[in-house]
């Protein structure tokens, strides 16, 4: 089986590239063959609109008829047993590159029936790793977990299923003297990043470990 994982941070070794190594470590870890894509390494747009992939008898019908770097991927996301994307919160929100990503690789699946049916053809485990500068407390007075509710909604509507794993309060600079970032305590972030990254991090493992596990019991 194969389980992949997007990585939409422009950072390749930070903390959301981290964590998503760790759940494929975990996925690994029960005999999948697993790989990591850096949407930052990839040329694309987002969505233009041209509904080829709604068109009646179209050749792109279920699937987006724009070619560029996404195309490939595309082609191993519709083969995969288990799906992980992850991403860091920038104003709220995922990456402008992984929302384009989304856009491209999920609309194509959502069909303009009565329930919004799925054109995925088969059920899977995914889920979606966020890393953000707030904690915890500040990520619910802010609103966070329901501004990304409608896109963990869709991906379980089509396909299958979703869990999400918050990472909070990260670790952003190696030197925070050398940023204005006066708001922020570094040695209370420092602290967090040794006692909570690690479990944070054994999440990410076992949620690849989960994944796999509940493909083999389909």
């Amino acid at each position: 089986m194969k389980v992949i994982a997007i990585n939409g941070s422009p950072r390749k070794d930070k903390n959301t590239a981290t964590l998503l190594n760790r759940a494929l470590e975990g996925a690994a870890s029960q005999g999948a063959e697993t790989e990591l894509i850096q949407l930052y390494d990839q040329n694309y747009k987002g969505c233009i609109s041209c509904f080829a992939c709604k068109l009646k008898d179209g050749k792109s019908y279920g699937k987006c008829a724009v070619k560029d770097d996404l195309t490939p991927i595309f082609e191993k996301l519709a083969d995969a047993d288990a799906i992980i994307l992850g991403s860091p919160i920038y104003f709220g929100a995922v990456t402008g590159e992984m929302r384009s990503f989304i856009e491209r690789f999920m609309f194509p699946y959502l069909v303009y029936d009565a329930s919004y049916s799925s054109l995925f053809g088969k059920k899977i485990p995914t889920g979606f790793i966020y890393t953000m500068n707030v904690n915890n407390e500040q990520m619910k007075a802010v609103g966070y977990e329901q501004g990304l509710s409608f896109v963990e909604n869709a991906m379980e509507r089509l396909f299958g299923s979703f869990e999400s794993l918050m990472v909070n309060d990260t670790y952003q600079f190696n030197d925070y003297s050398k940023y204005v970032v006066t708001s922020f305590d570094e040695k209370k972030k420092a602290q967090v990043r040794e006692d909570q990254f690690p479990k944070d991090c054994k999440n990410a493992f076992n949620m690849g470990v989960s994944f796999v596990k509940q493909t083999i019991l389909k």
